[in-house]
């Protein structure tokens, strides 16, 4: 918390602007209750100390200051990263040093098998129980090699919102990802996985709504999540085919065609042609929402309006292309919106704005956001003016996160614990309320795994959900007390329990039965343990 070191004439000023802004119910002298609530909600809870750092800043100068994470250094963060080799590299590096080389590798060898296995052994091959054929030493160190792109990631993300400074930029980052999905197990998108948080998601998550739904769009990881490489014009497939044959029986060449997805994959990819999952997807998930008002012909039109986007050698690394010849240039009407004939590219940017601008899309960012800061069932009257802000500001993110954390609904008693916390959540805050120090996240990436949320790894394109049933059961709370005693006791590898009590993190109020619970504690370490584990813990 560098920034609690400025100027106290420079806080004060912006403490004094902040609570005057219309609208604004943060306390001037709030409790530790209070402070606690904010910490917990806009950031990934208290670390030791903090309560009594935001009283002395002042808790409205806090959430400004939250809501600029540029003016806040971030320097133990970047010394923290600085070990990571694949974080700044582009995709194509990631896929030419990291990827390519190993996919040569496993292809060779499977050639190299295939003309030396014979019937028995080819039989033995279709045995689940048969011993798999060792890799040689250069096998094995591609397939680590390609494993470290993966680990950084996963590891980054907990460091990050473990340790910076910056809290509400990585919770805005985990919630615009997780409302962007995509799926790393899927072909070639965990190629692209690192530049699509880095560079399509956080540069946005406080910015405005149409840049980040553009980046997203026209990012390979999303293009070829959910199938729009693919998506071309039938009617330009069929003249392309007609012209590739044509090119062959005189030149006996080949000419390109559309991209192609490799042998192993033939099987799942859908016939070439128009696809409508990034149509339907980008209204029902990304922007309108399920009751939004499309229809499937508005699905239709969205998907024609995007044949074309695609991807430069998808394969390796490739950036975004627009490609003319895979476009359907016909005229097409998207939620009442005429989109003339021949736009080529802007047919797809004409859909973005008609999108961006809708109300219903206002209104389902808002109730999401709303949802991630206040309550399971955020306040109607809370989510209008959340959406008015929208509206008003043209989709200013940044705005629209301030009306709802510092509304009157957001400081209520009843929005006090009301949301429970995610696994990425508790494991994460676990960290954070015990002062404990991470040299290596990837036990506690495997523990948020073990806990029913491997990071990056959510198939669906919803993302992860954000309400309590899909989190709360028996089984769940028991792995959660599980994972508590291996922290707090130091048997977790590479993370070292801090010396804190965690007592201050329940902020004083706990139920009889949690009280009695942790009276019967015989030592610290359990005292901790039990807190951790507690149902008040448990929420923020």
């Amino acid at each position: 918390m560098k920034f609690l070191t400025r100027a106290a004439a420079t806080l004060v000023a912006v403490a004094t602007l902040s609570a005057a802004a219309p609208g604004s119910a943060v306390p001037s002298k709030p409790d530790d209750k209070t402070i606690l609530q904010v910490l917990n909600r806009i950031g990934f809870a208290a670390r030791p100390g903090d309560v009594d750092r935001v009283r002395q800043v002042g808790l409205a100068t806090y959430i400004d200051e939250q809501l600029h994470p540029e003016r806040i250094p971030d320097s133990a963060m970047t010394a923290r990263l600085a070990g990571f080799q694949t974080l700044t590299l582009s995709s194509r590096a990631v896929a030419e040093d990291y990827y390519v080389p190993a996919q040569k590798a496993k292809r060779q060898a499977q050639l190299a098998n295939k003309d030396k296995d014979s019937d028995k052994d080819k039989d033995a091959a279709m045995d689940p129980a048969a011993p798999a054929k060792p890799r040689t030493p250069e096998q094995m160190e591609l397939a680590r090699k390609q494993r470290t792109v993966m680990l950084e990631l996963t590891g980054q993300k907990m460091l990050r919102a473990a340790y910076s400074d910056r809290q509400l930029e990585e919770v805005m980052t985990d919630f615009w990802f997780n409302h962007f999905n995509v799926f790393a197990g899927k072909g070639a998108t965990q190629e692209y996985l690192t530049a699509y948080e880095r560079d399509t998601i956080r540069p946005h998550v406080l910015g405005k709504f149409r840049d980040l739904l553009g980046a997203t769009a026209k990012s390979p990881a999303m293009l070829f999540y959910l199938d729009n490489w693919e998506s071309v014009d039938p009617n330009a497939a069929e003249r392309l085919q007609a012209e590739r044959m044509q090119a062959r029986q005189r030149f006996g060449q080949r000419m390109p065609m559309m991209p192609r997805p490799n042998a192993a994959n033939a099987k799942q990819a859908p016939k070439r042609g128009l696809n409508e999952n990034y149509g339907r997807e980008l209204m029902e998930l990304h922007t309108l929402g399920v009751d939004g008002g499309y229809t499937q012909a508005d699905v239709i039109n969205v998907a024609r309006a995007f044949t074309g986007w695609t991807i430069e050698q998808p394969r390796q690394g490739g950036g975004f292309r627009f490609e003319p010849r895979f476009h359907d240039e016909g005229e097409k009407v998207v939620l009442g919106h005429h989109i003339r004939a021949g736009g080529g590219q802007s047919d797809g940017e004409q859909v973005l704005d008609i999108l961006a601008k809708s109300p219903a899309t206002a209104r389902f960012i808002a109730t999401k956001l709303a949802r991630r800061f206040v309550s399971d069932t955020p306040p109607p009257a809370l989510v209008d003016r959340a959406a008015a802000t929208f509206r008003e500001t043209d989709g200013n993110i940044r705005e629209v996160v301030r009306t709802i954390i510092t509304s009157p609904e957001f400081f209520a008693p009843e929005a006090y614990r009301a949301k429970v916390k995610t696994p990425f959540e508790f494991v994460v805050s676990a960290v954070r309320a015990t002062g404990s120090e991470v040299n290596d996240a990837q036990p506690l990436v495997q523990a948020v795994r073990q806990l029913g949320m491997p990071l990056y790894m959510c198939q669906p394109p919803t993302g992860y959900a954000d309400r309590a049933d899909a989190w709360v059961n028996t089984g769940a709370l028991l792995n959660r007390m599980n994972f508590a005693l291996q922290l707090v006791s130091g048997r977790m590898r590479a993370v070292q329990p801090g010396d804190a009590s965690v007592g201050a993190a329940l902020g004083g109020e706990i139920s009889d039965t949690t009280a009695a619970t942790l009276a019967k504690a015989t030592d610290p370490k359990q005292v901790a343990a039990l807190t951790l584990g507690s149902p008040e813990f448990q929420r923020r």
